[in-house]
């Protein structure tokens, strides 16, 4: 029996998140019994539960701001190294998701091999360059980026971009690469058109079937919302950009508003968020179009969802997108008038146009991105580690 301790998701069940949802998916769908999963829930108590076969323990977290990330981490480490431990587990795996522990993980690393154990470490995406983040948090993620690679015994990288970034940037560790993908949910969603939830945010949203253009994600800078807004703004269809985005409170979104005054183009429709996964993929499903553009880092989980779900994909032309959008989808770069121009373009194709885009991204996603290959992959490493 391989144990298979996995640190760094807030835990299952999932409620939001990409390593989240991945977490649930990898021990939802396992397919060997030869794996024991260990999964470290962030929680304001020490409970343990079962939840899709694996064991799961919570880890209570003081509330300390931004370092609060790194302390669940080292505090879900070291209760996995005394279970290990105590349990006198000879082949053990501990995968940490994301960097954040590197100035600690030395250390702990010494401890793990002492004990026979594996460390594999998933990169993520450059952290490191995201704007919410200050100089001084900026330059931690990186050189916790450093020392996690440094001490790893292999990185899992959900992108061939991300994988190419470590081998190349960190060549000094000589760092064990492999490449497996995020996973997407192939299934169409199960609500029909007339179905009364849909009808209705509909009607309180002003929007209709086919006639929008939709974003979903975090309204952050490095998702380029100002580039896609302006550029909307610029173009003359006639159709809605709707954008799921959680707004209150945000800073960016006020400072967006006063330099871009989008508030006056009735066709930007901010509609909060949607939490039902249902009604969520049917919206999706229902876009005309889709814009995507985020630039930092990694297989982004929105992003295969538009691909597995809307037909017709607009995507910021980087290498992580283009990765895995592939020839299923359009592409706009930063210059004045690119995406507008785009959006002119994309509204004068005919159906037969959208439906040969749309096979290729679903066959795209089908063939790479299914979660029982995924965890097929997953199960693949761990069980030959």
């Amino acid at each position: 029996m391989i144990n298979v301790f996995i640190i760094g998701s807030k835990g299952i069940p999932a409620k939001y998140g990409g390593f989240e949802t991945f977490v649930e998916k990898l021990t939802e769908g396992q397919q060997s019994k030869e794996i024991k999963y260990h999964v470290s829930c962030l929680s304001i108590n020490y409970k343990e539960f079962e939840y899709n076969g694996a064991r799961c323990f919570n880890i209570k977290v003081p509330n300390i701001g931004p370092a609060k990330a790194v302390y669940y981490d080292i505090a879900a480490l070291k209760k996995s190294i005394k279970y290990i431990k105590d349990n006198n587990i000879k082949n053990s795996i501990v995968y940490i998701l994301a960097c954040r522990i590197g100035p600690f993980i030395g250390h702990y690393k010494k401890q793990l091999k002492e004990l026979g154990g594996t460390l594999i470490v998933n990169p993520d995406g450059h952290e490191w360059k995201r704007a919410k983040w200050n100089k001084a948090i900026r330059q931690y993620w990186k050189i916790s980026e450093k020392y996690m690679v440094k001490h790893s015994d292999l990185l899992i990288c959900d992108s061939k971009n991300i994988e190419k970034y470590i081998k190349e940037d960190y060549k000094q560790y000589n760092p064990n690469t492999t490449f497996i993908a995020y996973g997407a949910d192939t299934k169409k969603s199960k609500l029909s058109d007339d179905n009364s939830s849909l009808l209705q945010w509909y009607r309180e949203k002003s929007v209709r079937k086919k006639e929008y253009y939709l974003v979903v994600g975090r309204f952050v800078p490095e998702n380029n919302y100002e580039i896609m807004i302006t550029e909307f703004m610029k173009s003359k269809t006639d159709k809605d950009f709707v954008l799921i985005t959680n707004i209150e409170k945000n800073k960016f979104y006020e400072e967006l508003r006063g330099k871009t005054n989008f508030h006056k183009d009735k066709r930007i429709k901010f509609v909060g968020t949607v939490y039902d996964q249902e009604l969520l993929k049917k919206i999706r499903e229902n876009a005309y179009g889709y814009f995507h553009g985020h630039e930092v880092g990694g297989t982004n989980p929105s992003l295969l969802e538009a691909l597995a779900t809307t037909d017709l994909n607009i995507l910021l032309d980087v290498g992580f997108n283009r990765e895995v959008g592939m020839d299923g989808a359009l592409y706009f770069n930063k210059s004045l008038g690119d995406l507008s121009n785009l959006i002119d373009e994309s509204n004068k194709l005919s159906a037969h146009e959208i439906e040969k885009l749309s096979k290729k991204a679903k066959g795209r996603i089908f063939s790479s991105y299914s979660w029982n290959k995924i965890i097929a992959d997953y199960e693949e490493i761990f069980l030959n580690k």
